[in-house]
């Protein structure tokens, strides 16, 4: 039994046994010492309730008849005296009574629980000495009164009573004395018990109140201290100590909570290093395109100074190259030979084409850096511009331009839109079908938070693995001969359509016709486009 608590309390010292099991270990020894305590109080409190009922309910009618039995002796002394003295009848009557008495109270005693062996021994010897009294004093003493010798009965009385009911005196003082006896044993034992009952108290509050004690001492030994322990280090580490390994050795509740916290120490620590080399490598890669936005920066302003060059520098020598070449031809035409003439037409024609390249390259490079600032634009006046400036093509073509009715207002530049709108009704009225009247329409729709607007022609249509390629700037799908221009319309349409933060594409068709399809935002649908700010037109900065 020894070794067994020893090893219960080694296992209890060492950590084997969780926090709980602590707790409910400590907390069913106290009960079990408290139940102990308990019962041991209970028995002793039902002990003195015996003993005190005892006491009351047979000691005390025990002793109570013992005085009761000596005064029925006495009334039977007196009651003979008196018939001795007086010779009246009525002067029997407490000696007849007393008889009578002692005999119930006799029987009473006889009958009571806590009357013993040596009660009932005393109780027959007082009734052995009484009956011996009546026989041999009273009975003879009353007989000579009632035979008119009064004298005689007292002579006699005299002579014996005094000696006989002494005996009787003397054995109910014995009776009363055993009688006090057994009260006193039992007052002793309620007493006892009672001393019993406010120690087993007195013991069950220092086990309570150790109990306690003790309680406080493992919650401070188990919790509170390993707790502290480890709001200490994760105090540590929160102050960027990433490194310190968290450790707990308190029960096994804690030491899993502590393992826990330190595996996400070392995923937090893992994270950080991570973000770290994430951020020497962003910072790294900051670096590179800041000098990446450097070098384009000046390539941009190469580029810049390249498109002035070309637009301004250039021109002017192109102008006269042009200009003189149209004046041989309009001077001497006829008067060189045919091969002189058509080489004069191919010098016009080159300078003539390379102008109008210049100029839709300007344009183009012209997008989104004249900027006056997005406004609300109503596409029904846009198409009545574009219907103004496409009219003498449209004539030449025969061709009829509809639109929608109740066009939305859209949000944007209208210059460009007007653009963007002109290059797609004269691509469809370049790219006709021949000796068939061309027909252009544009609708729109909405979708979502974009309008989706269409320009569908009759036209001769585009192949569906050409529908990229034909907003690819100078990317043309026919000769030179068969349709003129620069292959530079679409890709202006294109910038215009992004810089207004829409798309644009071919719709594709299974017949003859093209329908190329843009997206505008909704005013209020979403945030407006405004345009990002962009160096000045280089030409008009040195012009």
């Amino acid at each position: 039994m020894t070794d067994a608590v020893a090893r219960l309390g080694r296992r209890f010292r060492t950590g084997d046994w969780s926090l709980r099991t602590r707790v409910a270990a400590l907390a069913g020894l106290l009960v079990a010492i408290v139940l102990i305590l308990a019962g041991g109080a209970a028995t002793t409190a039902l002990s003195t309730r015996s003993e005190l009922d005892t006491l009351l309910d047979s000691v005390g009618p025990l002793r109570t008849g013992s005085d009761d039995l000596m005064q029925s002796l006495l009334d039977q002394e007196t009651g003979m005296r008196g018939y001795v003295l007086r010779g009246g009848a009525v002067d029997l009557e407490p000696y007849a009574k007393g008889q009578a008495n002692q005999r119930a109270i006799t029987d009473a005693m006889m009958a009571n629980p806590a009357a013993t062996a040596t009660i009932r021994q005393q109780l027959a010897v007082v009734t052995d000495l009484a009956d011996t009294w009546r026989r041999d004093v009273a009975e003879p003493a009353i007989a000579l009164v009632r035979d008119e010798d009064a004298t005689a009965a007292q002579q006699f009385l005299n002579q014996r009573a005094p000696r006989s009911f002494d005996d009787v005196r003397t054995a109910v003082a014995v009776l009363q004395d055993s009688i006090l006896e057994i009260r006193n044993n039992s007052a002793d034992a309620v007493k006892g018990y009672s001393t019993r009952l406010v120690w087993v108290l007195f013991v069950a509050a220092g086990v309570v109140l150790l109990g306690g004690i003790g309680m406080v001492m493992l919650l401070q030994r188990l919790v509170i201290r390993p707790v502290s322990d480890l709001a200490a280090q994760v105090r540590t580490v929160a102050t960027g100590d990433y490194d310190l390994q968290i450790g707990s050795p308190g029960p096994p509740e804690l030491a899993r909570l502590a393992r826990d916290v330190d595996r996400m120490r070392a995923r937090i620590a893992t994270d950080l290093a991570e973000v770290e080399t994430a951020r020497e490598v962003i910072e790294a890669t900051n670096r590179r395109l800041e000098a990446q936005a450097t070098e384009l920066e000046r390539s941009n302003r190469d580029l810049e100074q390249f498109a002035y060059v070309a637009s301004h520098d250039l021109q002017e020598p192109l102008r006269k190259v042009a200009s003189f070449c149209q004046l041989l031809q309009r001077r001497y035409a006829g008067q060189l030979d045919e091969r002189a003439d058509q080489y004069i037409a191919f010098a016009v024609n080159g300078a003539q084409r390379m102008q109008r390249l210049i100029n839709d390259l300007l344009a183009f490079s012209r997008i989104g850096r004249n900027t006056t600032g997005f406004a609300e634009v109503a596409l029904e006046s846009v198409m009545t511009e574009v219907a103004a400036q496409t009219e003498p093509a449209r004539t030449a073509a025969k061709a009829a331009l509809t639109w929608d009715p109740d066009l939305p207002v859209v949000l944007g530049e209208e210059r460009l839109l007007v653009n963007l709108l002109a290059n797609l009704v004269s691509n469809s009225l370049k790219f006709r079908q021949p000796e068939a009247p061309v027909t252009v329409h544009v609708s729109v729709a909405r979708v979502g938070d974009e309008w989706e607007v269409s320009c569908a022609d009759n036209g001769i249509g585009i192949e569906p693995e050409f529908a990229e390629k034909v907003f690819v700037i100078f990317q043309r799908l026919h000769g030179r001969e068969a349709y003129p221009g620069t292959g530079i319309g679409l890709a202006i349409a294109k910038k215009i359509v992004e810089y207004h933060g829409g798309r644009i594409w071919v719709v594709p068709s299974e017949g003859t016709g093209t329908t190329i399809r843009f997206t505008l935002p909704v005013i209020g649908a979403t945030p407006a486009v405004e345009p990002a700010p962009v160096a000045p037109d280089l030409e008009e900065t040195t012009a």
